[in-house]
């Protein structure tokens, strides 16, 4: 064995590659961050969250579904005759009598739905709130109950409608769905507009990711930093979302063809995106706490 190789004192190849590429350094430097700091942990608990929240929001979902079907009484009337049609016997009088039963009970189904739905909601707020703080390893005076959750009510708002806007924004660009806008406001259909409206659309999708992830990053946590640290971590955040909805897309139309696909894919699809932009998030926000300023500041 060589003396070189057998030095203990010479540094390794990731240490090299450290010192002659600032950014593998800042790579490495924030995993550190996320794995000291337990980022899977909290991203995990955040995938649950999402996925109990999906129970009060069906209730919800229901809720306003009776409320309309008792208002359209020949939609309900069609809707039990396609059910007798589809499934006769015994079973589709049950589906009826049970869709009968939802449909009486629609207001307290709603109310618990919306009060179990705001409580998961915040909870999952506080939460996201905590994995950001502690990416940035900082610590403020407990708020008063009160204030707290005003605080993550308004914040929880903000973060889904910025989500759903990113979301729409990204739907809309798929090929058929642009046809069927463009059809709909009478405007021609030519290859070019089409084109220009996708490109339009997962910019503005891109843009407002961006925005929403850097005041995530910047003032989620519950003590708040510059955008400044936060704009090119939000920029990262931004892009790999955008990536990772592109095949989220693909995935769900390979997967929802088949009958257990369409009962079982969604809910498989919608735990790895919770957990994958939890963890994108929370990545995020350590390569802006690991930056060269905040670490000379710290």
């Amino acid at each position: 064995m060589s003396k070189a190789a057998s030095d203990p004192s010479k540094p390794g190849i990731i240490d090299r590659l450290r010192s002659r590429y600032g950014w593998f350094d800042h790579v490495v430097r924030a995993q550190e961050r996320y794995d000291d700091r337990q980022g899977n942990f909290f991203a995990a608990g955040m995938s649950y969250y999402t996925i109990f929240a999906l129970f009060p929001l069906a209730m919800v979902g229901f809720s306003v579904g009776g409320f309309l079907l008792s208002r359209r009484p020949e939609v309900l009337d069609e809707i039990e005759r396609r059910i007798k049609h589809a499934i006769p016997g015994e079973f589709g009088n049950e589906l009826i009598t049970l869709m009968d039963t939802a449909i009486a009970s629609r207001a307290s189904v709603g109310l618990i739905g919306l009060a179990t739905a705001g409580w998961v909601g915040l909870t999952w707020m506080a939460n996201l709130r905590e994995a950001l703080s502690q990416m940035w390893e900082t610590r403020s005076d407990k708020q008063g109950f009160v204030s707290a959750k005003l605080s993550d009510l308004l914040a929880m708002v903000a973060a889904f409608g910025a989500m759903l806007a990113t979301i729409a924004l990204t739907a809309l660009a798929d090929p058929k769905l642009m046809r069927s806008v463009l059809r709909w406001l009478g405007v021609p259909d030519f290859t070019l507009l089409g084109g220009l409206l996708r490109v339009a659309s997962l910019t503005m999708a891109a843009g407002v990711s961006w925005l929403l992830f850097t005041w995530m990053i910047a003032r989620l946590p519950r003590e708040s930093v510059s955008f400044d640290s936060a704009m090119e971590a939000g920029a990262i955040a931004a892009v790999g979302y955008e990536l990772f909805k592109q095949a989220g897309s693909v995935y769900l139309q390979s997967v929802v063809n088949g009958p257990a696909g369409a009962v079982f894919g969604p809910v498989l699809g919608l735990l790895v995106f919770a957990y994958i932009t939890t963890r994108l998030i929370l990545f995020a926000t350590a390569w802006a706490a690991t930056s060269a300023e905040n670490l000379r500041t710290d």
